[in-house]
């Protein structure tokens, strides 16, 4: 029987996701991820190296599914409502990758694929400062500040979640509560945008 290599490693990668989400890079091991998957930890080293270079390898494919799904601030910067909404419903379904972006700040090791990374959100501020110019949103606020505070807003509520269920209530699964939180990033990030006085 052929050894199913992208299959293994996926169920490591997932593996990976949950303990690092959970326990952050410095809190887990190889054994737990590669136990957790119920893989050989061999394989997980042989495929993916090091903690630090699996860690990274996991943030960085996160982060492209995220922008792969959440439209470009290019197609929709005239309404950052609408990509803030966008953003909250990805962070909705995903929790993890706040999490991962959090122990990432944490562990002070450096930006995994900033490369990748910056220029992603050079782009966000480009379209951003075309709107600005053309008039379709405020130029009150500085382009890459605005990128900055649209994504605060649609992810804070998954970064502390205790701290918004202390201020608006609602349980995780309470579905009015979420439709009213989407609804305020909306709103909010509409308001930066609007042209005139914000």
């Amino acid at each position: 029987m052929a050894w199913d290599v992208e299959g293994t490693k996926r169920r490591l990668k997932d593996a990976a996701i949950v303990e690092f989400a959970e326990r952050g890079p410095d809190g887990t091991t190889m054994s737990r991820i590669a136990e957790r998957a119920g893989i050989n930890k061999e394989r997980l080293y042989k495929y993916y190296g090091d903690k630090d270079a699996l860690f990274e390898t996991v943030l960085a494919e996160e982060l492209d599914r995220l922008a792969g799904v959440v439209p470009p601030a290019g197609d929709t910067v005239a309404d950052l409502g609408e990509w803030a909404g966008h953003a909250f419903d990805y962070h909705a379904a995903h929790p993890h990758l706040v999490r991962l972006l959090q122990w990432e700040g944490l562990a002070g090791r450096g930006i995994a694929d900033r490369l990748n990374r910056e220029t992603h959100y050079r782009e966000k501020v480009r379209a951003v400062e075309r709107a600005q110019r053309d008039g379709l949103i405020s130029d009150a606020v500085d382009p890459a500040h605005l990128v900055f505070l649209v994504i605060a807003i649609a992810t804070w509520w998954f970064s502390v979640p205790q701290v918004a269920q202390m201020l608006s209530g609602g349980a995780p699964d309470d579905d009015a509560e979420h439709a009213r939180r989407r609804a305020s990033v909306v709103a909010a990030a509409r308001r930066l945008g609007a042209s005139g006085q914000p």
